[in-house]
């Protein structure tokens, strides 16, 4: 590999915004990329996969370099040497690259590789709450799973088309898919690709979405003529899926506190073709006991620490806290108890998210049960995913039952 110094520069850019300036790494990734036109794919690859490496081995890379935050621009530079170093890159002849120590780097990392919390590059909080949870031979495992690289994983919209319709209008476009085992819907592409821009995108035909979260709307078991409600819609990824399992037959009912999410869950639904969606902006408490006793089924996708999902979010690490998790815990419980009120008798509710913690599942659901609302349901099933074991984001999905 050639490094090109316009290239790199971009990446040190986008590093200090993200590590200094507390930037998301996707945003800041989407603004470098739109800084040259003239950048074709294999630059614009670079870009976004170096600053994602980069952001997701902030720890380890610092440790070697032996800098601390807030980084400057000399800082950035000597992580950026250790990334090089440590991927064989061969360095330019360039100032901000002079006296690089390639020898000490590589045995520095080799020494640090024996510490879990430098070898995969989390807080001492965050190691020592993965181990406390999972266990340490599991949390061993999920660490290191989630710090890969995501891959790029769509959803066909089977209201406009089948699996292998999709799979063959890739091919048309040189773009090789395969099937994914247990996922009906999913298509997992061999090379990463600019999907947004094909046709194929903009009339519909899928939605990008991980084989692991493509699995809760399944979960879930909507059928065509049923009253839905998904009372965390965001943005819709889940609803324009379950409009499909439901045929545009019946009504969901996409409710969330955020209009501009909302917004854009009409945006994404139109060019889906998913007819049988009401977003409906949670403004105050009226808007959830009017539907109280309504709903077949209430999917809460409830806000969590998303440590499931470390594969495309590694910024995460660095921007949650343990006070952050307390609060969504304490949001969760609240939520459950809350949007439970919109089962009818003998529907279903499902209580789903994308972290791996029980604390933030498992011990969700037995609180709730063990409730005076709760009291109502019985539990089900319960589907707990990890990424060493897929290959694809961690996540949790139950079912609860209401009495009728």
């Amino acid at each position: 590999m050639r490094l090109h110094r316009n290239l790199v520069f971009a990446v040190i850019d986008g590093l200090s915004d993200i590590f200094n300036n507390d930037k998301y790494a996707d945003k800041v990734v989407q603004s470098l990329l739109k800084r040259d036109k003239r950048w074709g794919a294999r630059d614009r690859g670079f870009i976004a996969e170096t600053t994602y490496e980069m952001v997701r081995w902030r720890r380890l890379y610092a440790e070697i370099a032996d800098v601390k935050q807030p980084f400057s621009r000399e800082d950035l530079w000597r992580m950026f040497a250790v990334w090089a170093v440590l991927r064989g890159v061969k360095l330019p002849d360039w100032p901000q690259l002079a006296k690089t120590p390639s020898r000490r780097i590589k045995g520095k990392f080799e020494e640090l590789s024996k510490i879990r919390k430098f070898k995969e590059s989390i807080p001492d909080w965050l190691d020592a709450l993965g181990e406390k949870e999972l266990g340490r031979a599991v949390w061993d495992k999920e660490i290191a799973a989630l710090n890969e690289q995501a891959d790029l994983v769509v959803r066909t919209n089977t209201l406009k088309g089948t699996k292998q319709d999709l799979k063959k209008a890739f091919k048309e476009i040189e773009i090789e898919t395969d099937s994914i085992s247990g996922s009906k819907e999913a298509l997992l592409l061999k090379e990463r690709s600019n999907i947004f821009t094909t046709e194929l995108f903009k009339n519909g035909l899928f939605e990008v979405q991980d084989a692991s979260s493509q699995l809760v709307a399944t979960f879930a078991d909507p059928k065509p003529g049923n009253k839905v409600v998904d009372a965390c819609a965001g943005a819709g990824g889940k609803t324009l899926h379950l409009a499909a399992l439901m045929e545009n037959q019946g009504q969901i009912i996409a409710l969330d506190i955020y209009q501009n999410k909302l917004k854009e869950l009409k945006r994404r639904a139109r060019r889906a073709g998913a007819h049988n969606i009401t977003p409906k902006w949670i403004e105050n408490n009226k808007v959830i006991k009017k539907l109280h006793g309504k709903a077949d089924i209430v999917l809460i996708d409830a806000p969590c620490s998303g440590l499931g999902v470390l594969k495309r979010n590694p910024d995460a690490k660095w921007k949650l806290t343990p006070e952050f998790l307390d609060n969504i815990k304490e949001t969760q419980e609240k939520i459950i108890s809350d949007y439970s009120k919109m089962v009818k008798p003998g529907g279903s509710l499902v209580y789903a998210t994308c972290s791996i913690l029980p604390s933030e599942n498992q011990l969700q659901i037995n609180k709730f049960l063990d409730s005076e609302i709760g009291k109502d349901f019985i539990f089900v099933s319960d589907r707990k995913i990890l990424a060493h074991e897929t290959g694809f984001d961690g996540f949790y999905m139950a079912m609860l039952k209401k009495n009728n």
